[in-house]
């Protein structure tokens, strides 16, 4: 008999460490095999594998905090309290085997998958769309979730999974494949979703077929590719995209609340007292403020969990407070996440002792080392170069200007919400809080004009386009007007060739013209909504001018280069 167990307290100290204890003691004296998982204030140690789950007989969930479940799908499961772990270890213990003893197996059914972009907005919706209509073309029964910016939706339960044929992972962010221990699982750039999602679906359905038929060693086989598929999607970028999805709130909630104080005059938010100032008080002196600490705080914690979080807000902060910006808070949040993460995987101490590593010796010395290095060695070369950067950007004309809304403007279109898309839109945001707002409008400019330009070819000439492709420029349009540059990846997914250089031909020209003309965005996000807002676009009626050009120049390209479809 081989028991796992998971335990978990609140603050992740004393119950986490206390049941971990009375398990492993009561199973040894019952010569039971036990591994158990704690989930305390320094992260997971001692963490259940997909291979420890797959031979285990049951589990047991000692937690008054939310474990996730679903890895044990299959398992017999007994869930409780902590404190029970530590007041009956042995009762507890006999009721895991004896529930272990009358599990029965489940069998397997319908394909499952889950969809999550670094953002969580187009990419994770359009890929759930996309499996779930080819799904249902396909006659293949699927259920979806999606991990977007507004959470969990339409969540796999445990037994769902257990029932499960087998599993997509459509993902450019971490998500947890253990609780998909034993079944088939396909794992992919959630790009692949949208651009071939039949394709997927029929690599699922044979990969589930594979493993019902040769079993455990092929279970193996899979455990050892999610193991492969999670390490890609890790890494500098995925860390970066993590910081910069929980900031992002921020920075659009301050952005537009700048944007409205503006309603009243440019300077009016200088008079204390009025609405004007409140606005901009809440925008620029909180939302604003808050920025930065956030984007490294979150950097950190991706490398190094909730024990990096305290050191990277603090180094963040340390940037804004020393000038150091934008970028010096990117550096302030590697930097705490994996002096953090060094730390905690080389300090070791009895376990009587182990509550004091993450309430005192890793806040302290992660805080100190962070923030030392911020203030006497980091902050001060790099607030030069954004200074440097600030001044330059701000002195540039002629050709030069018009050069960098080009770069930008062919960054937004080339890979439509991919890595080169927020590299250029991350650089926008971060001059905003030094009061440079060419980039933004170039940049938010650029991102609506390929569905735009594409929404408009079908229009123009609509005998080179299928009838779902038709349908799917009308929501081409109502994205783009809402600056969703993603709504161009289905015309991208089926012609790259033809359409991606019509797009970014268009994208280039937008943000030329727009920093040619010395066209401002005070806010960060809104699409042409923000057309409305007074004083919010520097020269509204050249920034208009300039996103038709783009829209024009992409639909005429886009008319040109494809040929008549067959099926009209």
């Amino acid at each position: 008999m081989k028991i796992l167990a998971v335990t978990s307290c609140p603050t992740g100290v004393a119950h986490t460490y206390m049941a971990a204890e009375a398990l492993t003691q009561t199973a040894k004296e019952k010569e039971i095999d036990i591994k158990v998982e704690t989930r305390g204030s320094v992260g997971v140690e001692n963490g259940l594998t997909t291979e420890d789950i797959q031979q285990a007989d049951a589990i047991i969930i000692a937690a008054d905090t939310d474990v996730d479940a679903d890895r044990f799908a299959g398992k017999a499961v007994v869930a409780v309290p902590v404190k029970e772990a530590i007041k009956d270890p042995s009762g507890l213990i006999d009721q895991a085997v004896k529930k272990a003893e009358g599990a029965t197996s489940n069998e397997q059914g319908r394909v499952l998958a889950v969809t999550s972009c670094p953002t969580g907005v187009a990419h994770t919706y359009m890929a759930a769309e996309a499996l779930t209509q080819s799904a249902e073309e396909m006659g293949i029964d699927i259920k979806v979730e999606t991990r977007g910016s507004v959470g969990v939706e339409n969540e796999l339960t445990a037994e769902e999974i257990a029932n499960a044929k087998a599993i997509i992972v459509a993902a450019d962010t971490d998500v947890d494949t253990e609780r998909f221990a034993g079944k088939a699982v396909v794992s992919v750039p959630v790009k692949e979703a949208i651009k071939d999602p039949v394709t997927l679906l029929k690599q699922a359905v044979a990969k589930g077929e594979e493993v019902a038929s040769q079993g455990q060693a092929v279970t193996n086989n899979v455990s050892q590719a999610k193991k492969t598929g999670s390490s890609e999607r890790k890494g500098a970028y995925k860390h970066l995209m993590n910081g910069v999805s929980r900031m992002l709130p921020f920075v659009v909630a301050g952005g537009l609340t700048i944007a409205l104080s503006f309603i009243f005059g440019i300077k009016a938010f200088e008079q204390e007292g009025t609405l004007a100032a409140a606005l901009m008080q809440i925008g620029g002196g909180t939302a604003f403020a808050l920025m930065v600490p956030v984007l490294a705080g979150f950097i950190a914690s991706s490398i190094a969990d909730r024990p990096g979080f305290a050191p990277g807000m603090v180094g963040g902060m340390l940037a804004a407070n020393l000038g150091s910006g934008f970028l010096g808070g990117i550096i302030a949040g590697f930097l705490a996440g994996y002096v953090t993460k060094l730390l905690n995987d080389n300090i070791r101490l009895p376990k009587n002792m182990a509550g004091l590593k993450p309430v005192l010796i890793l806040p302290l010395l992660s805080t100190l080392i962070v923030g030392l290095l911020m203030i006497y060695v980091i902050g001060t070369p790099i607030k030069a170069i954004m200074d440097g950067l600030t001044a330059w950007l701000t002195g540039m004309s002629g050709t030069n200007r018009v050069l960098l809304g080009l770069i930008l403007g062919v960054m937004m279109a080339f890979d439509m919400g991919g890595p080169l898309n927020k590299t250029a839109y991350t650089f926008a945001i971060g001059l905003l809080s030094s009061e440079v707002y060419e980039p933004m409008a170039a940049v938010m400019a650029a991102g609506m004009v390929p569905p735009l330009g594409l929404a408009l070819a079908t229009f123009i000439a609509p005998n080179k386009f299928d009838k779902q492709q038709k349908e799917a420029g009308k929501a081409a349009a109502a994205m783009g007007i809402s600056f969703v540059t993603e709504g161009a990846i289905p015309f991208a997914a089926a012609d790259p060739v033809k359409v991606i250089p019509s797009i970014v031909v268009g994208s280039g020209l937008t943000g030329a013209l727009s920093m040619l003309f010395n066209i401002t965005l005070r806010a960060p996000h809104g699409g042409i909504f923000v057309l409305a807002i007074p004083n919010a676009v520097g020269n509204v009626l050249m920034y208009a001018i300039s996103i038709l050009a783009g829209t024009v120049v992409t639909a005429l390209l886009v008319s040109a280069l494809k040929s008549t479809n067959k099926a009209q």
